[in-house]
């Protein structure tokens, strides 16, 4: 399911510039590094920050892009953004992988992924949410193609993919993959842990790195071979597989199912895509994208041991990416597909997740990744172009958050363009 174009008749996006003493350019084909500015004292920090990446895949040309949100929802530029990561994007991995851009919580510190130089970039974040890259930086993610990132204390766990169906060409001889983990110093540089590395099938395609609330576990879905893994986090940082991990998605809820209508020929059926973790339980969501379903497992706190219960109806297309609200009453998902968002109940019943919402997107991109703001007042989705017109669809769509019941509305003002270089599509969400 990379990108799909199903044929959507677009609204025009807003049209926001970059504009960086003219510069842009060279900005965004990473010919240009930004230093951090000014000297902020004791002011307070921003908390109304959003962050994604580029994703441009010229050498060295992938960076991170700055907007601050007024309290109506309308994005502005940070004036000190784009920062290069000092690595490469990836062409080709739009729409299937989550969390390549994370934060610490406490939003100090900036995690991105380099899918097409196989490095993590690390920043430290100043109070006015400007970026500084930390001694080192970027580091090796200890594989190829890194595209997700998850965070346990002062641990860094990394999803290397290793390749991609639409980039046969690419280098992956020797290498498998992987699951790996990195101790982050108090200076934010990554130090390798030893025997940490678990392998997967060549095949496997991993999509997230998704780490339980109290940072015990962790979830991730092998997209290429249709299986769940579940992880014990050790005391050393090194993972143990769980007792029935990975485990296939059940072929039971897919067989005798019609794939979603907008998925083409040769797609697998029996496969999943997006995770998340209900905030108060032991419960797991996952996207059974090619069936239009959301699937719900509960899972054993302390040994991560997944049990499947049911899968619940999505009016959108194509299912992926989800986040919750802290509370643990409404879980959001991102359909791609039809480019819409879908609200769920989850407080009456967690295991029975319940639509009360689906929304159409402005744009004509595709809904990927989905995160709502630290106040939890507006919900923003990256979207992501489909070819043959890429760049009309990277935008980033903001949704106002009814604070009575949850449900969403899109504010006038979005969506927002985001840049588009040799048709790079932009990855990761994260809020500060």
């Amino acid at each position: 399911m990379d990108l799909i174009s199903i044929g959507r008749k677009a609204n025009r996006p807003v049209q926001i510039g970059f504009a960086i003493s003219g510069l842009t350019a060279a900005v965004l084909t990473g010919g240009f590094s930004i230093q951090g500015s000014a000297v902020y004292g004791d002011a307070p920090p921003k908390t109304d920050i959003i962050y994604t990446e580029s994703n441009i895949a010229t050498e060295n040309g992938n960076t991170i892009l700055g907007f601050q949100h007024d309290a109506d929802g309308n994005l502005t530029p940070l004036p000190s953004f784009p920062v290069p990561t000092g690595g490469t994007g990836f062409i080709g991995a739009g729409g299937i992988t989550d969390q390549n851009v994370i934060s610490d919580p406490k939003r100090t510190r900036l995690f991105a992924v380099n899918e097409g130089s196989n490095s993590i970039s690390v920043f430290d974040i100043k109070k006015d949410g400007s970026l500084s890259p930390v001694e080192g930086s970027p580091f090796p993610s200890g594989g190829v193609n890194p595209v997700s990132l998850g965070l346990a204390k002062d641990v860094l766990y990394v999803a290397n993919r290793n390749k991609d169906s639409q980039n046969p060409t690419k280098d992956v001889s020797g290498s498998f993959p992987n699951y790996t983990a990195f101790r982050v110093t108090p200076k934010g540089k990554l130090i390798p842990i030893p025997g940490s590395t678990i392998s997967g099938p060549t095949d496997s395609r991993p999509t997230q790195t998704l780490i339980s609330k109290d940072q015990h576990l962790l979830f991730g879905l092998d997209r290429g071979v249709g299986e769940l893994r579940s992880f014990q986090i050790r005391k050393d940082g090194r993972l143990r597989e769980s007792p029935n991990s990975p485990q296939p998605v059940p072929a039971s809820e897919f067989s005798g199912v019609p794939q979603s209508s907008v998925l083409g020929p040769g797609t697998p059926q029996a496969t999943g895509l997006g995770l998340a973790v209900h905030p108060k339980v032991s419960i797991l969501y996952v996207g059974f994208f090619t069936i239009d379903r959301l699937a719900v497992y509960s899972f054993d706190k302390v040994t991560g041991e997944l049990t499947f219960l049911k899968t619940v109806p999505n009016s959108g297309k194509l299912i992926c990416w989800f986040t919750t609200n802290k509370a643990g009453t409404r879980l959001y998902t991102s359909n791609p597909g039809d480019n819409s968002v879908s609200v769920y109940d989850i407080e009456q019943d967690p295991t029975t997740p319940v639509e009360i919402q689906n929304v159409k997107l402005k744009g004509s991109g595709g809904g990927a990744n989905i995160t709502l703001d630290r106040t939890e007042s507006f919900l923003e989705v990256l979207g992501q172009g489909n070819p043959p017109n890429v760049a009309d669809g990277n935008v980033l769509n903001v949704l106002k958050v009814n604070p009575t019941d949850g449900t969403v509305s899109e504010v006038s003002s979005s969506p927002v363009s985001l840049p588009s270089v040799d048709n790079s599509v932009p990855l990761g969400i994260v809020s500060k």
